[in-house]
């Protein structure tokens, strides 16, 4: 191999690199210049890999590539007692002072609940009065709700690991209700946490619950109403973006509710779970009837 074709093969690495580095998932090149890297340079025999006696299932690939950050995971421990792990790491989320207003205005720290072997994990924003109460995630109307989404696809709270960006609730100053959307600052604050979880329960799939949630697994800007449905890469997990249970209490459409839906279904198809005809007939009857 000449010295200069080594000089425009390291370019061309440096160049990608740096692409990828930006978010870029996909560069564009004409017929002929993908026929010309197909072809092995001058004095050279191209190999053929061999053959593979099985063909293993793809993971789902990513249908949109917007610009943000690549996000990179720590492989597991070697014999790391996921259990263990998660349990130091909320002991250290729940003497968090990094953002001092949260601290001081929280009843609890919202760390997580559920399987830390689970194959599925939610992700929501942040926690609402009930939680915060509480000290668990999603359990109020919204929690209610999506204990029925996963009872649907056939799972039980208790298999599944649920999580949120923010693991206390955001303050509300002057307000005795309501609650407000977590700052990108406050997001970015607390992500760590949710990382290490990702890194330590290592789901097959992450379902994203909400445009909050996907701006703050992806820091960036989201539209759920173009996103969801369609698959993102996080650090090599794949992650659904579908409506919060919030959207679904206040939007109760059967094409919006049905919408959640395929999305679940899609989710399912991807653990390789089995589905009836039931499942994939939900709200379809009624919206038809409607």
């Amino acid at each position: 191999m000449s010295e200069a074709y080594q000089q425009l093969l390291r370019a061309t690495i440096e160049h990608l690199e740096r692409l990828r580095s930006r978010g870029v998932r996909f560069v564009p090149a004409s017929t002929d210049a993908a026929a010309s890297l197909s072809r092995p340079p001058a004095g050279r025999t191209a190999r053929r890999s061999a053959p593979t006696t099985e063909k293993q299932p793809a993971p789902p690939t990513p249908e949109t590539s917007p610009a943000a950050p690549v996000v990179r995971l720590r492989p597991p421990a070697p014999g790391e007692n996921k259990q263990r792990a998660l349990e130091t790491l909320q002991a250290e989320a729940t003497a968090c002072v990094r953002c001092p207003n949260l601290a001081a205005a929280r009843a609890h720290v919202v760390f997580g609940v559920g399987n830390p072997e689970a194959a599925l994990m939610f992700v929501g924003e942040a926690p609402g009065a009930d939680e915060d109460a509480q000290g668990e995630p999603f359990v109020g109307a919204a929690g209610r709700l999506l204990d029925k989404i996963i009872q649907a696809m056939g799972l039980r709270r208790e298999e599944v690991y649920i999580a949120n960006v923010l693991k206390c609730r955001p303050d509300t100053p002057g307000r005795r209700s309501g609650n407000r959307k977590p700052t990108p600052e406050e997001m970015a604050t607390c992500k760590p946490f949710l990382l290490r979880q990702v890194e330590i329960i290592r789901p097959r799939v992450v379902v994203a619950l909400g445009v909050t949630a996907m701006e703050g697994l992806f820091e960036r800007r989201c539209v759920i109403t173009r996103e969801r449905g369609r698959y993102q890469d996080f650090g090599g997990i794949p992650v659904m973006p579908t409506y919060h249970p919030a959207y679904l209490l206040h939007h109760e459409s059967v094409r919006e509710k049905r919408k959640v839906w395929e999305d679940m279904l899609r989710v399912m198809e991807t653990l390789g779970m089995e589905i009836t005809e039931k499942q994939r007939g939900y709200f379809l009857k009624a919206r038809s009837q409607s």
